[in-house]
C-alpha cells in the first residue's frame, strides 16, 4: 500500500504529459499511432453522473507486474481505484474517504488480462454503483463510497501497459 500512495503522490506533485492543460480526458485521433504517457492524469470534465462512461483502451506490457486505475476527486478522495496484479491474476477495488481506506475488494469471475494483448475496460457509473467490464463482459461491480458523485474529476492510470484510447 506504501508503494501505491508513494505514486498517488507523484501523480498528484508533478504535471504529467501536461495531461492537467486539457479539460477532459483526451485520446489521439483515429490515424494517429501515439499513444498517452504512463503515468497519466487527466481531468473528467463535469465529474461523474449517473449514466456517464469512462473507456480505457489499451495493449499490456510485455513483462507486467501489475497497473491501476482510479477514479479520485481531484487530489482528495480516491471513489474508486482498480488494481490489477498479475502475479496474483487479481483485480483489487477500494476506496480512500477522509483518509480512511475502507474494505478492499477482489472476488471476481475470471482474470481478462493478458502480457502483450489490447484490452477494453469501461467504467459505467450508475446510481448504487460503478459497473466494470472488461471487453464486453462484466467484472465487477463497485458500490459508491464517495459522494457526490460530480466530486469524482479525476482519472489517474499507471503500471505496466500502454494507453492507447480515453475517453
Amino acid at each position: 500500500m506504501a508503494e501505491l500512495s508513494a505514486v498517488r503522490h507523484e501523480l498528484r506533485t508533478r504535471n504529467l504529459s501536461g495531461s492537467f492543460e486539457e479539460p477532459q480526458c483526451m485520446s489521439p485521433q483515429k490515424d494517429e499511432q501515439q499513444t498517452l504517457a504512463v503515468p497519466f492524469c487527466g481531468s473528467i470534465r463535469g465529474g461523474l453522473r449517473p449514466g456517464k462512461k469512462i473507456t480505457v483502451m489499451g495493449v499490456v506490457n510485455a513483462d507486467p507486474d501489475r497497473f491501476d486505475i482510479s477514479l479520485t476527486c481531484g487530489c482528495g478522495d480516491v471513489a474508486l481505484d482498480m488494481c490489477v496484479r498479475f502475479d496474483d491474476r487479481e483485480v483489487s477495488r477500494n476506496a480512500c474517504v477522509s483518509e480512511s481506506w475502507g474494505e478492499e475488494e477482489r472476488s471476481i469471475p475470471y482474470f481478462p488480462f493478458i502480457a502483450e494483448q489490447p484490452f477494453r475496460v469501461e467504467i459505467h457509473c450508475d446510481h448504487p454503483r460503478f459497473r466494470v467490464l472488461v471487453d464486453g463482459h462484466q467484472l465487477f461491480d463497485f458500490y459508491h463510497r464517495v459522494t457526490p458523485l460530480t466530486a469524482i474529476d479525476t482519472i489517474q492510470i499507471s503500471g505496466s501497459l500502454t494507453i492507447t484510447k480515453l475517453n
